[in-house]
Formats: C-alpha cells, structure tokens, sequence
C-alpha cells in the first residue's frame, strides 16, 4: 500500500463508523505491494474440485437459493451465507473484522456507492488478476462503472442495479386527467394541477436524501465528485446540478412534496391510497410493491424517467451493489467462483427468477425478460422500460472515496432545504463545504 493511503485510512472513519477503520492496511501488508494477484481458470477448476467452506456476507435475500444451487453443483463446497446487516450496518461489521484482522469473509457485499473507500485502501481484491476485465461488455454500463470505483482495476463483480423509472399512480392520473410527465418540468406542472385538484394528494415524497440527489444529479448531467487517486474535486454548481436544484426548488417553494419518509408506515399507506402518486426510484422497486401496498395492485404503472431536455434519454442508477472478494479473505479461487456464479454465470436467472433486476446484459436483452408481464402493474411488460434506462445510464459518474461519510452528513447540511427557508442549492453548496473540509481533514488534496 502506498505510504500516503496508509496514511489517509488511518484517518478516514475516526469521525463515523460507518467508514473506514484506523488500522487496516488491506491484505498486502504493512510491507505493501502493488502486484496484482492472479488466479487461472484452471485454479479455478481445481479449487472447485477441492471444494472447502466459504464465508458469504451478504444481505440479498436470493443468494440463499444461490447459494444452494452452488452447493449442489460442487459438492464438496459449503457457502456459509450471513447477514451481517444491511449496507452501513455490515460496513461497519466488515470494517471492525478487518481492523481486527480477524473473521474477515471472503466475499462481501458492497453497494457501488461505498466500494470506493475499500477500492483506495486495497482492501478489496483487484479481481483484474482473476480475468474479470474480460467481462466487461457482460454488464449494462452503471454497475460496471461502479466496480471500477473511479479508477484502475476491478473490485467486483455487479451483483445487481437500479436503474432509474418513474413509477405512477394511473387511477390517480386518470381520474384528474394528469398527462404522463415525459419532462422534469411536465412533472412540476403534474404535481401542481394534482395538489390543486387534492390538497391532500401529493406527486411525490422527499424530505431530502443524499442516494435520490445523487441519482437526480447524476441523470441531469451533474457530475460534482471528480476523483483521481487521493486528488478529489468536489462541485454541486455545474450546469447539470443547476437544473435539478432550480427544478426541485420549484416543488419545495410551492409545499408539493409529502413530508413523509421512504420506507415509513406513512409512506406504504400514501402510495396505496394515491395520496403519493409518483415514485422516481430504481428498477428493483416492484417487489416491493407486490409486497407492501397490495391494495394498490392494478393502479400503478411505470414510465421511462422525465427528462431535462425533451426527446432525451438519460437515466442514472439508484442503488445495487456488487460482490467482492476482502483482501484479508482466504480461498480466494473458490471465492471468485461463487461470484463468477452469483453474477454472470447461472446465478443470475435464479436471483431474476426470485425478484432481483439484473446488471447483465444477457438477461437485460433476454425477450423473456422484457417480455414479462407484471400482474401488479396491469399486465405491462415494465422490464422493457428497465432494460432501456439501464442502457440509457452514462458510464462516467464518480463516488467520493468517503461516500458513505459524505451521505451521512446530507441531513445536517443539504437536508435543511427540506425543512426551513434554506435554497436548495445553498444547502448543497454547504455539504460540499462540509465534505471539502472532511476530505481535507482525512489527508485528501480537495479542490472545491
């Protein structure tokens, strides 16, 4: 590991535990090395055949059928799958087993926006080593780019995506005679002639979110982290983020946002009485439809994402995650095995199958994926939207290396936009002041 990396991960999550720990150094140790590991097929083959215990973190819930299926096809291998806790409560599990150089898995589950801190600190495995460069053209353009973390090598594979849609209340629509917003400013106007027609219905809800204003920025063709190595610039002022900010305001000035959090018993009752009639979300979103606002069943549809400018198509990712392989883990070639298997090989049909979107092209392009009828949403065949947004996604979005302390903040700074007479994009100028000065802190070059 290079002495100013070193010095950086000493730094980096002594504020929040949520980021990365003091002491670890990765698996290379405190002599450091830079050599890529590499790993054949016929490693591969072998360890297969040799078979073993491996320790999977991980909290989706169709790797447990994967998991089996694994099994099954090699005897002699036992997945041992554990939820350590869903996103930041498993980071800060995977940081302590890390920092303790102890119980480290040898496969962990990362979502995009969080890999980057691990990608700096190596304490993940390049996966180049392993072959994993060849299958970039086997994944839609989001998720690759997360796994490449902003910089060189790969440190993953994508397990899943979120590709962006606008998902609808169509009984709501229709009885108001709304048009389907094709365009950002369409949809302030929905939201206006919706609250209008009833005081209690609203187009949305956002009491502001750090993962949506990413997303939102990312599809608007904001790019405000530019990161290269230990070098960070950070920009919420840029063309891009001025549309969402000068349109969100909008909505924010005229009160037409429930004030009601995602994933609250208040929102599941919004969305399936029709007073929340839009949700601008990822492509995962309909298992949770089926599952928490049954009520609702046949009243909701989905439609491509509104765009900044008419005739466009952008769309930007919200959510997914990749599986990667801890430096510190052991049995590294039956490890990239499971993943090989998990996220390109026959796994994935199992995870589509159980309810997860894909980051494959194959079944992204698949007729029976997009073919599929959604009972839910009337009968429409939704993934065809899916599959369009994710090709649609721009491969150039950047994560901080300190996302998930950058997030953290976003209620104490951009956050008071939702709640007090604070612009929106003064808001964001000030969790760009914050995380400037937190970067900084760590050791970061910081250009604001």
């Amino acid at each position: 590991m290079h002495k100013h990396s070193r010095r950086l991960l000493r730094g980096i999550g002594l504020l929040t535990a949520l980021v990365l720990g003091a002491t670890a150094c990765g698996g290379s140790g405190d002599g450091g090395s830079d050599a890529k590991k590499s790993v054949t097929e016929a490693d591969v083959q072998a360890a297969l055949k040799e078979g073993g215990t491996l320790t999977v973190w991980a909290w989706e819930p169709t790797l447990e059928q994967v998991a089996a299926d694994f099994e099954k096809a090699h005897p002699g291998v036992k997945v041992d799958l554990v939820n350590a806790g869903t996103g930041n409560d498993q980071y800060k599990a995977l940081q302590n087993a890390i920092s303790a150089r102890k119980g480290v898995p040898d496969v962990a589950q990362i979502e995009y926006y969080a890999l980057g801190q691990y990608a700096l600190t190596e304490q993940l495995t390049d996966l180049e080593g392993f072959g994993a460069g060849k299958l970039s053209a086997s994944f839609s353009p989001g998720p690759w780019n997360g796994v490449k973390a902003g910089g060189e090598g790969v440190h993953g594979l994508p397990l899943d995506s979120g590709p962006m849609a606008l998902f609808y209340n169509k009984r709501v629509f229709d009885k108001y005679k709304i048009k389907v917003p094709t365009t950002w400013d369409e949809y302030v106007a929905a939201a206006r002639a919706l609250h209008a027609a009833d005081p209690k219905a609203y187009i949305t809800n956002d009491i502001g979110e750090a993962g949506f204003t990413t997303s939102m920025l990312w599809q608007a063709g904001s790019r405000p982290y530019k990161v290269d190595g230990t070098k960070v610039k950070i920009d919420f002022a840029d063309a891009g983020a001025r549309k969402y900010t000068d349109t969100w305001q909008k909505l924010l000035d005229g009160k037409l946002l429930a004030p009601v959090a995602s994933w609250s018993d208040e929102w599941y009752k919004g969305l399936g009485d029709g007073t929340i009639a839009t949700l601008v979300t990822g492509a995962w979103m309909p298992a949770n439809f089926v599952s928490g606002v049954k009520n609702a069943a046949g009243d909701w549809r989905v439609a491509p994402l509104p765009q900044w400018t008419a005739g466009a198509h952008a769309s930007a990712e919200n959510g997914g995650s990749a599986l990667t392989l801890p430096e510190l883990g052991r049995n590294e070639a039956l490890a990239y095995a499971f993943v090989e298997y998990a996220a390109v090989g026959k796994g994935v049909d199992t995870r589509v199958k159980g309810g997860a979107f894909p980051a494959t092209v194959a079944q992204l392009n698949s007729p029976a994926f997009r073919n599929t009828a959604f009972p839910y949403f009337g009968g429409q065949q939704a993934n065809k939207i899916f599959a369009e947004s994710a090709a649609n996604v721009a491969d150039d979005w950047s994560y901080l290396p300190y996302q998930v302390y950058a997030n953290s903040i976003f209620n104490d700074t951009a956050g008071k936009a939702y709640v007090s007479s604070t612009r929106l994009a003064d808001g964001l100028k000030a969790w760009q002041d914050a995380s400037v000065e937190y970067g900084s802190e760590q050791g970061f070059t910081v250009e604001k």
